[in-house]
């Protein structure tokens, strides 16, 4: 092991929000290895409280603005189940595909513009551009195709306007899908060109043994509601959201952290398909075999290809369900909705992991309580514990300041972090 390594980044980069990492080692000892969160928490909680219903997914949006649609989404589900709402299949199939857009574009990102400069030895994105320009444009296509989705069905690519509870304000147009599908067939190709670059790279080697949390699949793989499953073997309702998160607070952090069974437990594209593998499309199944990615796996770095293998799947049943609602007549776009008192709790998959909004009414459909927990947040303790033995380990190996530093990096970056979005 090396003596003595010292490791202090402030602020990580290419994450979104602010966030440190500190490593000490002295005499072959770890004295220090500390995941800090020191954004300034933003109260959207108490923001809401007095406010009428439908004000919910207008403000909830706002928390992120890369997962605005899944928080719109979780807040109409929290909204729509406590007034005892229930969306009809066409709204579904829509919401769905509005999800697998934020999906699509999030994932892109994440993997070809945040992760591929530290595969590529490279400090930004910005030098691929001349080095490595057809990954950088196939990146950027399917990129545009996921936002150009989002603006047909959610009215804008970020803070969706045609979203509400009961359904939409508007539905698009069936010459408007029927173009995306062929569009979404023809961006298969570009995913694969991604693919098969990163099955060049060599992801660090590193495992500890976690819990995975995540909704559990039913008729397929799962986004929206229903139960949620650990690979510990728990299983609970969404409405049972506390019990699965048991928020917490360390001096360390302006977010709170969760745990479950263990000390901690992540949540994520790795725990969704760590515990839904058999749904994926299967295509998706022969992409993942490339990567040895069988679940159960226990390396915090596969995430990343988690990911790919999951944008290669919402392409594949996006082009289903327009052809599913290509082939149905559309009805209305909206159900009437009766506020009333009542609790709700709605679950949603964004790309970072499990979201749960919960409100609370009092007869006149104002909000008395809420609620929300955020997939970052519920992370952090895997994140200081995965930190925590990765130094160990690779300092052990004989790794160097440096190399432990760049290791460190993308672990953190590996969970796609939404900083900001934790301490909501």
């Amino acid at each position: 092991m090396k003596k003595t390594i010292n490791v202090n980044v402030k602020h990580l980069t290419r994450v979104e929000g602010h966030g440190n990492i500190n490593i000490k080692i002295r005499n072959g000892k770890l004295l220090e290895a500390q995941w800090e969160v020191i954004e300034t928490p933003r109260f959207f909680e108490a923001m809401l409280v007095g406010r009428n219903w439908d004000n919910a997914p207008w403000i909830t949006g706002r928390i992120c603005g890369i997962c605005s649609i899944g928080h719109t989404l979780a807040s109409i589900r929290a909204v729509e189940n406590a007034f005892k709402i229930v969306p009809d299949e066409q709204t579904r199939k829509l919401r769905i595909l509005l999800k697998h857009m934020e999906t699509l574009q999030s994932h892109s990102l994440h993997l070809c513009f945040l992760v591929l400069p530290d595969l590529m030895n490279a400090g930004s994105v910005f030098p691929l551009i001349d080095s490595h320009k057809d990954v950088v444009v196939h990146a950027a296509k399917i990129k545009g195709l996921a936002n150009d989705l989002c603006d047909c069905i959610g009215g804008r690519r970020l803070h969706p306007t045609r979203t509400v509870v009961g359904g939409f304000t508007k539905l698009p147009a069936k010459e408007e899908l029927a173009a995306f599908g062929e569009r979404l067939k023809n961006i298969v190709k570009d995913l694969m060109v991604v693919a098969d670059l990163f099955t060049g790279f060599k992801l660090p080697d590193f495992t500890r043994e976690t819990e995975f949390v995540s909704l559990k699949g039913t008729a397929g793989y799962p986004f929206i509601g229903g139960d949620v499953v650990s690979s510990d073997g728990i299983q609970m309702r969404e409405q049972d959201y506390k019990k699965l998160t048991n928020e917490y607070i360390v001096k360390q952090s302006t977010a709170k952290w969760c745990r479950l069974s263990r000390e901690s437990f992540a949540v994520g594209a790795l725990a969704r398909l760590n515990n839904n593998f058999e749904f994926l499309h299967p295509v998706v199944k022969d992409i993942a075999g490339r990567f040895g990615l069988i679940p159960v796996n226990h390396n915090p770095f596969m995430n990343n290809i988690a990911q790919l293998v999951e944008s290669v799947h919402v392409v594949m049943d996006s082009i289903t369900l327009i052809d599913e609602l290509l082939s149905s007549k559309f009805t209305e776009p909206r159900q009437e909705v009766k506020p009333g008192s009542g609790v709700g709790v709605g679950a949603v998959e964004v790309p970072r992991g499990i979201l749960y909004h919960s409100y609370e009414f009092d007869d006149k459909g104002k909000i008395v309580k809420c609620d929300c927990v955020i997939p970052t947040g519920q992370n952090h303790a895997n994140i200081q514990h995965d930190l925590e033995a990765l130094a160990e380990e690779f300092a052990d190996r004989g790794k160097d300041d440096k190399e432990i530093e760049l290791l460190a990096s993308m672990l953190v970056r590996a969970y796609d972090p939404c900083i900001s979005c934790s301490v909501h």
